[in-house]
C-alpha cells in the first residue's frame, strides 16, 4: 500500500507539469541571457581546461574542482541506467528530447551557479556556503523556501545520492565478478570515509583526479565500440530522429511518451533545475559570479550531450529494445554486442566508478543543506551516518521503496529552486551583462599585450 502511494506521488512529481516547468524555465532563461550557452560554450570550455588556477579569489576549491564535484554527483547511474530506461520506454526518439532539454538546461545550470556564487556566505568554519537555500533566503527573501529546499535535499542525499548508488555498485560487482555484497560494503565504507570525513577540500582533490579519469575511461571505450561499428552510426542517428519526428510517432502518441522519458531521464542525469550542483559551485574560487556560472554550465554539456549521447547510440546500435531487458542489464547487453564479453565487465566497472563518484558529490550536498538547517554541530554526525547508509545500501536486497521516496524528494527540490530562478532572473540578467563587459575588456587587454 505504502509503495503504491509513494510510486503515485513519484509519478506526479516527475510528471509532465513539473517537467514542463523545468524545461520552460530553461527556455525562459535562454532568452533572458541571450542564448549564452551557445555564444559562450567554447569560452566556458577554455575556462575549464586551459585557465590557470585562481588562488587570489575567495573560495575553498578551484573552478575545476567545483565542476568535478558537480560532475561527480551527476555522472552516475543515470548515464547508464537512466538512458536505457528512456530508450526502452520512450523509444530511440527520447534521445532527441534528452538533447533538447540539455541545451536549455545549460542556461538553467548557468543561472543556478551565478546566483549561488553571488549570494554565498562565509560560514562559522571559514568555508563558503551557498546554493539555492541561500539565494532563496538572501536574494528572494523567502527563508521558508530555503528551508524546504534544504530539507528535501537532505532526505534525497541518503537515498538517491547514497544508498541506491552503493546498491547498484554491489549488484553490478556481484553479477560480473561474484563479489559478496558484504565485501563491497566494507570496501566502499572504508574509501568513502577516507574522502568524506575530510570535507570539501578532500572531496575536491579526489574528484579532480578521479572524475576526469573515469569520464575519459568511459568515453574512450565508447569511441572504440562505435568506431568498430562505424557503418551502423548513420543509420542509428537516422532512426533516433525518425522516431522523434515521424508522422507515425505523432499520430500514435509516441512523441508524448518520448518527450516525457527523454526529458525526465535527462534531468535525472544532469540535474539542471534541481538545485544540487550550485552548492558545489558556491565553494569555487571565483572573482565574478558569471565566470563560475560558465564553468558550471559545461557540466550539462559533458554529462548529457557527450556521455549520455554515447550510451544512447550504443543502445540503439547494439541493444535489443524489443526484448525484456532494461536498465543496466540492457546497457551491458548492448556493450557486449559491440565489444564482446568484455562489454559486460566494462559496464560493471563503469557503474562502480560512476556511482561511487555520485556518493562523494552528494555527501557534500547533503552536508551543506543540513548545515543550513542546524549549523556546525550537524556536520560530523551527518558524515558518519552518510557513510553507514552507504554501507547499508550495498548489502540491502530491496531498495525500491527507498528509491521511490528519494526520487520524490529529489524532484521536489526543483520546485523552490525554480521559483528562485524565475524570481531572481533579473539579477541573472544584470550580472550576465556586467560579466560580458569584463570578457570584452579581457579580450581587448589580451590583444594589446
Amino acid at each position: 500500500m505504502i509503495e503504491k502511494i509513494v510510486s503515485s506521488v513519484s509519478d506526479f512529481v516527475w510528471g509532465l507539469p513539473v517537467l514542463f516547468l523545468l524545461v520552460g524555465t530553461g527556455v525562459f532563461l535562454t532568452f533572458r541571457v541571450g542564448g549564452i550557452q551557445f555564444r559562450r560554450l567554447f569560452y566556458a570550455l577554455h575556462l575549464v581546461f586551459f585557465t590557470k588556477k585562481d588562488d587570489t579569489s575567495e573560495g575553498d576549491i578551484s573552478h575545476f574542482q567545483a565542476l568535478m564535484t558537480a560532475l561527480a554527483a551527476t555522472v552516475g547511474t543515470g548515464n547508464i541506467v537512466g538512458v536505457a530506461t528512456a530508450v526502452v520506454l520512450g523509444g530511440p526518439g527520447a534521445l532527441v528530447w534528452m538533447w533538447l532539454s540539455a541545451l536549455f538546461g545549460m542556461a538553467t545550470k548557468y543561472a543556478e551557479a551565478l546566483l549561488a556564487v553571488k549570494y554565498r556566505i562565509i560560514d562559522e568554519n571559514g568555508q563558503m556556503a551557498g546554493g539555492p537555500m541561500y539565494y532563496l533566503e538572501n536574494g528572494l527573501k523567502q527563508h521558508w523556501l530555503g528551508v524546504a529546499f534544504a530539507s528535501f535535499a537532505v532526505i534525497a542525499s541518503f537515498g538517491i545520492g547514497c544508498g541506491v548508488q552503493t546498491n547498484s555498485i554491489s549488484a553490478a560487482l556481484h553479477d560480473a565478478f561474484n563479489v559478496p555484497p558484504l565485501t563491497t560494503a566494507l570496501v566502499l565504507g572504508f574509501f568513502a570515509a577516507l574522502v568524506i570525513l575530510g570535507g570539501i577540500k578532500s572531496i575536491g582533490k579526489v574528484v579532480s583526479f578521479f572524475v576526469p579519469f573515469m569520464m575519459l575511461f568511459y568515453v574512450l571505450f565508447c569511441f572504440y565500440a562505435l568506431g568498430t561499428h562505424l557503418s551502423a552510426v548513420p543509420a542509428a542517428i537516422s532512426l533516433i530522429f525518425h522516431s522523434a519526428f515521424s508522422a507515425q510517432a505523432f499520430s500514435g502518441g509516441i512523441v508524448g511518451i518520448a518527450i516525457r522519458y527523454g526529458v525526465a531521464r535527462g534531468v535525472f542525469s544532469n540535474e539542471a533545475g534541481l538545485g544540487s550542483a550550485p552548492i558545489a559551485a558556491a565553494a569555487a574560487k571565483s572573482d565574478y559570479p558569471g565566470r563560475q556560472a560558465l564553468v558550471s554550465m559545461t557540466q550539462v554539456f559533458l554529462d548529457t550531450l557527450v556521455i549520455c549521447s554515447m550510451t544512447g547510440l550504443i543502445l540503439v546500435i547494439g541493444g535489443d529494445l524489443s526484448g525484456d531487458k532494461n536498465g543496466a542489464a540492457l546497457t551491458a547487453h548492448s556493450f557486449a554486442a559491440l565489444m564482446g564479453p568484455f562489454g559486460r565487465y566494462f559496464i560493471a566497472i563503469s557503474l562502480l566508478l560512476f556511482a561511487f563518484s555520485t556518493v562523494l558529490g552528494w555527501s557534500y550536498y547533503g552536508e551543506r543543506c543540513l548545515y543550513y538547517l542546524f549549523g556546525k554541530r550537524s556536520t560530523l554526525p551527518y558524515r558518519i551516518v552518510f557513510i553507514l547508509v552507504a554501507m547499508l545500501g550495498a548489502v540491502s536486497t530491496n531498495l525500491d521503496l527507498v528509491w521511490n521516496i528519494s526520487d520524490v524528494f529529489n524532484g521536489l527540490m526543483a520546485i523552490p529552486n525554480l521559483i528562485g530562478l524565475l524570481g531572481l532572473s533579473g539579477v541573472v540578467v544584470s550580472e550576465t551583462r556586467a560579466f560580458e563587459k569584463i570578457i570584452q575588456q579581457e579580450k581587448k587587454q589580451a590583444k594589446d599585450q
